[in-house]
């Protein structure tokens, strides 16, 4: 508890301070002054100085409520409730055949990199509360998984879900890099950003990924990509499954992002975490606190009073 203006409350002692100061005045009734055993036989020496001592406390009682009032006592309290960021996140995921190849640990177990993906990706969206989040999965051809929404929950359990083999196994990352694009251009948030995850090379020819990018940049779009896998075409040309990493980090550079090389699962969790200091999320901030202000409950109690004494007053004189 606090007020908003606890120096008012130096005008609590002012009704009492005048009674001392001020001159007294003859009693009178109407416009005659009566003698005091005239007067008596009007008042009952009994009652009515325990009327006007009753009516007297009602209202220092009120004048202390109205005082309280104008000081302002409030309590702070915290809100559970994370502010919109004014930033749109969409998460462009390769689900190409590749990505079943099990060549990751977690929590001590071979898992495949989706299972990485989706454990880390999850965590990583869930921590992004005040975001709108979307999710852009790509195979042969790419759609839209979760549709921006502030609901990351929501968008973290697709990314749990998701499943090789629903848009073809092929890598088709200019179509997801292009529809997560055209998601986001007619959006007015204050920061635009698309996290490509891909293993793997654009093997549909149709689009150049950094041209998209390039055209990403003009629209105000970032862009940060993460190659996943163990081997890459720049240091192992020949292996299987080898991610186009050069192309990766060419499309980070045209749309002004940045560009990460995840080999394990401990470099995929320092990848999230880096894009959280990036582009750091309100779920990290420190909470909204707000005032819940009591000086109404004061003030009906005031003007309750003054009615009670005004009750009173109209019983004496009637």
């Amino acid at each position: 508890m606090s007020l908003a203006a606890p120096w008012v409350l130096v005008l609590l002692p002012l009704p009492l301070l005048l009674l001392r100061l001020l001159p007294g005045q003859a009693r009178q009734h109407g416009a005659l002054a009566l003698p005091p055993a005239i007067a008596a036989a009007f008042h009952p020496v009994d009652a009515a100085p325990a009327r006007r001592h009753a009516r007297g406390t009602i209202l220092f009682l009120a004048w202390i409520a109205l005082v309280l009032a104008l000081s302002g006592p409030r309590a702070e309290r915290t809100l559970g409730v994370i502010p919109a960021s004014g930033r749109d996140i969409v998460l462009v995921l390769d689900l190409s055949g590749s990505m079943q190849k099990e060549d990751f640990d977690l929590d001590g177990q071979r898992v495949s990199r989706l299972a990485a993906v989706q454990e880390v990706g999850a965590r990583f969206i869930r921590g992004r509360a005040g975001d709108r989040v979307g999710l852009v999965v790509f195979g042969d051809r790419a759609y839209v998984a979760a549709a921006l929404t502030h609901d990351v929950s929501a968008v973290a359990h697709q990314v749990e879900t998701a499943q090789i083999g629903v848009s073809g196994k092929a890598t088709a990352i200019a179509d997801g890099l292009g529809l997560a694009i055209r998601r986001l251009r007619s959006r007015d948030a204050e920061s635009r950003v698309i996290v490509l995850l891909s293993d793997g090379q654009d093997t549909t020819g149709v689009v150049d990924p950094v041209a998209a990018a390039a055209t990403a940049s003009r629209l105000g779009i970032g862009i940060y990509t993460i190659a996943l896998g163990p081997a890459d075409l720049e240091t192992a040309p020949r292996a299987r499954d080898a991610v186009d990493s050069e192309t990766l980090r060419r499309i980070a550079e045209a749309a002004k992002g940045q560009a990460f090389r995840v080999r394990t699962t401990a470099d995929l969790l320092a990848v999230t975490e880096a894009i959280d200091r990036l582009e750091p999320s309100l779920a990290d901030a420190p909470p909204i606190r707000s005032w819940h202000e009591f000086w109404p409950w004061c003030a009906a109690a005031g003007l309750a009073l003054l009615g009670v004494s005004l009750v009173l007053q109209a019983r004496e004189t009637a």
